[in-house]
Parts: C-alpha cells; structure tokens; sequence
C-alpha cells in the first residue's frame, strides 16, 4: 500500500492514515486476533458499552498485536462493535498501522488536543465508554469528561483481563518460545560467570544469546525489552535490583534472571547459583527453598486456588523459621506484560488472591527468601519455572535444571 503523504505543516491537518508499506509479520493469525477483538465485542455488548478506549500498553497489544513506545506521548486503541483502531502519534511514522490488526491513525503536534480529536472522531455519538481504569490517570480522566461531554465512562481493565488469563493454544505455543529462549539465555549467562568477572558482563553474553535466537526465529521481529538481571552478593537480595559492575567473587551466592521478550509477551528464567563452591549455611537455606519449589510445582493444577497454594507454601517456611524472610508472592500468570507494564493481577500466587486455576492459565512458581547480610547464608535465594495449567494437571516449559547438584559454577 502507498504512503498516505502528510501534507506541510502551513496546512496543519490535525488526524491523518499513514499507512506505509504493508502489514507486518505476525506469530498470531487473524483468527486469533479476530477472536480478541470479538470476546471485547461481546462484553461491550452485555454490558451497554457503545466503545472502548484501551490506552495501557498491554491492552493495546493483547487487543492489536502492537506494542507502542511510550516517550510522553499519549496512544489509544478505540473498539466499536465495527471497527477497531489504534491511534498513534506522528513521530512513529507507519510503524503502528504497520503491526495493528484492524486500522490505525496518527495523530500531528500541530495542536495540543489533535489526540483527542482522534478519539471523538473514532466513537462519533458514543455515550457509554469503557476506558482502563488501572491505567488512566486523573489528568487523562478530566481531559476525556472535557473533551466528550455527557459520556459516562466504566471499566474495561477488569474484564480485559480476566479475557487474557486464559491463553489460547497460539500464545501458548509463542511463551513456550519464550521459556525455551531464556534457557538458552541462562546456558550462556552460566558460561560466562567465574570469580573477577563483573555482573554487566554476565548479563550482556546471556541478553546477547536470546536476541539472536529471537532474531533467528521469525521472518520479521522488532528486538526490544529482552533483558538480564543478573545480582551477585548483597545484590541478590531484590528480585528486581539492576546490574551492576560488581565483580563476582569466588563463593559468591547468584542470581541468574534472563528475561526475552517476543511480540510483547515476556517470559522468565530465574535461578539461585554460586561461584565455584557453597557455603554449609547458605548450602542449607537453598536446599530448604528448592524444597518449596519442588513442593510448588506440584500444587499448580486445575482448581487449585492461588490462597490455598501460597497456604501450603508458607507452612513450609514457617516450619524452618524462614517465613519472616519470604519477600512476595509465589508466582503470577504470563502473557502480555514486561517489567514497565504489568500483568494479570487476578492470577497471582498469594494469600488474598482465591482465583482458582484454569486449563489454558500460565503461572510461574518462583518462592523467594531473602537473609540480610550478616546472618549466616545471607542473600537472596529464588528459583522460578513456568507451568501451563492442563486439563490434568501443568506442563513444566522450563527446562534450565534447579538446585546445588546443577548450579554451583566452576568455570
């Protein structure tokens, strides 16, 4: 398809179609896309909702296949019961159109509103809008009660998520991509760890490994947000804390974190390892936590509860007197989401969460304990594995073994 041309600035069109080139590869056919968009569809049409406007990066990624760039900008996916259309802004050029399953226009700078103009012109007489109450934030929120009078306005992040937690067999088959890329991302973090070596280093051989396999799996993929966080010493005490150029030492507890990211679905490896050899204290605490993920891998099937597994879980570490020292929950669903955007909150492995586990849900097991330093086997210890909940049970995609016969590194 021929680019639209934007005409000169003197001319000031506020909304314009770039549409340049064709559409984009994508790992999910149409009739998946169409089966999102349709399951939206149906719920607006329960529910008296003339149109929806998704404006989270996850929303409009699970609902179009595009996975926008955020940089202060304001983007939207407008659904009606006869269109669906991603709104972008013009510094991304046909990118959008390019990766949106259904039409897409952009917006110009030309004036302060032109993305809302977009907005109005896209829902013309909607009086009952869905927007993501999770996501819109009370600046947005006035500007929509002022730029679309007389609308009411509820929640559609809710139900949207609840329609993502149960995966489809495509997105199952793309996250066992991914849980099979961050093996080969943790087999090539582990090659590059011996005593002297700086974390960065680790995490730039285990990040570079998993763009190329990425790179060589798809006919056309944009490679962004795949990562490492590999923590070393006081820096395994947060499942979350950046790399560093902290030089491992012989000894030293790990954590190996390997993190791809593919058409916006994110997966995860994440393992305890040490440097060269264990220490009996830190041997002790380690072995007591794999016992909790072994535990934990087995109590995620069909109907379980997410309470009741955390329940069981923490009776283990209370037994050893290492309750006080578990720093959040034992897992959460996967599919759309990424370290800046979040997930299904709905499917997480903790106490107040009484969702029961479904065929088609995937959830991590990932316990955690975190002794500070001083205290002998001080660190932070956590494995994780990613499991797809089955008619009978759950298929374990993680493939990277666990525990000190495997990952004491002696390079």
């Amino acid at each position: 398809m021929a680019a639209h041309q934007i005409a000169p600035a003197d001319d000031m069109l506020h909304v314009v179609e770039w549409h340049n080139g064709e559409k984009a590869y994508s790992p999910f056919s149409d009739a998946e896309m169409s089966r999102r968009q349709g399951a939206l569809r149906q719920w607006m049409a329960a529910n008296d909702v003339d149109a929806v406007l998704l404006t989270s990066y996850h929303g409009i990624n699970y609902y179009s296949g595009w996975l926008y760039c955020y940089f202060g900008r304001k983007y939207g996916m407008v659904v009606t019961q006869d269109a669906a259309t991603t709104i972008s802004a013009g510094i991304d050029g046909g990118q959008p159109w390019r990766r949106s399953f259904g039409g897409n226009v952009t917006y110009t700078d030309w004036r302060r509103d032109n993305y809302f103009k977009a907005v109005r012109d896209l829902m013309p007489g909607a009086r009952r809008i869905g927007i993501e109450f999770d996501h819109v934030s009370l600046d947005m929120r006035s500007q929509l009660d002022a730029e679309i009078p007389g609308a009411s306005f509820v929640d559609v992040a809710q139900p949207s998520m609840w329609m993502r937690t149960v995966k489809s067999d495509e997105e199952i088959t793309l996250i066992k991509e991914g849980a099979r890329t961050a093996d080969i991302g943790g087999e090539a973090c582990v090659a590059a760890v011996k005593a002297g070596v700086g974390e960065h280093e680790v995490a730039i051989a285990a990040t570079n490994a998993m763009i190329r396999e990425i790179a060589s799996n798809h006919p056309f993929v944009e490679l962004m947000d795949t990562w490492t966080w590999f923590q070393s010493g006081i820096n395994t005490d947060g499942a979350h804390n950046p790399v560093t150029n902290r030089r491992v030492e012989s000894g030293d507890i790990l954590s190996l974190n390997t993190f791809p990211m593919i058409f916006g679905y994110y997966t995860a490896l994440e393992r305890t390892l040490f440097c060269d050899h264990v220490p009996d204290a830190h041997l002790d605490i380690w072995e007591k936590n794999v016992a909790v993920h072994r535990r934990g891998l087995e109590l995620i099937r069909p109907g379980a509860r997410c309470c009741d597994i955390a329940s069981e879980l923490n009776d283990m570490y209370r037994e050893w007197g290492l309750l006080k020292y578990r720093s959040f929950g034992y897992g959460h669903s996967f599919g759309v989401l990424s370290h800046y955007y979040g997930r299904e909150a709905g499917v997480e492995l903790r106490e107040d969460v009484e969702t029961e586990l479904k065929p088609g849900m995937v959830v991590s097991m990932e316990p955690m304990v975190m002794l500070p330093e001083g205290m002998p086997g001080a660190g932070g210890y956590r494995e994780h594995d990613i499991l797809v909940v089955t008619e009978t049970g759950a298929e374990n995609i993680t493939g990277f073994p666990f525990g000190p016969e495997h990952n004491v590194i002696r390079n």
